[in-house]
């Protein structure tokens, strides 16, 4: 893939998530009430706002301000741009792999975005489905989560193929 392309390509993805997040945010922030409940499916998928101080399940919202600039915002941002930085100089990406990490980077932007913006992340979306059941999250996290589990699947379809070659010259 030319790297042009390739740029332009992930940019587009990237910011593809960063505005799906931003727009369902800013509806969920001007629609829904702090702790409301809105069922959806039952109660199997509900809507109900909170502001995350901290990163995934709340982990370091106790933080002091200085250190929650450091580890909530300063070393994602650091990591998000050298994962940007990596899918420009690697010449032998795979488009999946390029895809799984512009929706990392994008969700990873979207929820730093908040955290500069207003001290907090606006999470809305809750599922249970029988036992298994999520924290409430965000569209920044289904981009990052969609994101691993297309690395995932790249993976899986390497070793497939490299096993596969295996036997082939056995």
């Amino acid at each position: 893939m030319n790297k042009l392309i390739k740029i332009l390509f992930s940019l587009i993805i990237i910011c593809s998530n960063i505005s799906c997040d931003q727009i369902t945010k800013d509806k969920a922030r001007n629609e829904i009430e702090t702790n409301e409940i809105i069922n959806v499916i039952d109660d199997n998928f509900i809507l109900t706002k909170v502001e995350n101080t901290g990163a995934a399940l709340s982990l370091g919202e106790n933080l002091s301000p200085q250190l929650k600039v450091v580890f909530l915002q300063g070393i994602p941002l650091l990591v998000l741009l050298l994962l940007f930085v990596y899918i420009i100089k690697e010449k032998k990406m795979s488009r999946l792999n390029i895809i799984a990490f512009s929706f990392v980077i994008g969700g990873g932007i979207g929820n730093i975005y908040d955290r500069i913006l207003y001290n907090s992340v606006t999470d809305f979306m809750y599922v249970e489905i029988g036992s298994l059941h999520t924290g409430i999250f965000n569209m920044a996290d289904v981009s990052v989560v969609v994101g691993t589990l297309l690395l995932l699947v790249n993976v899986l379809i390497a070793e497939i193929e490299k096993r596969q070659v295996k036997n082939l010259s056995l």
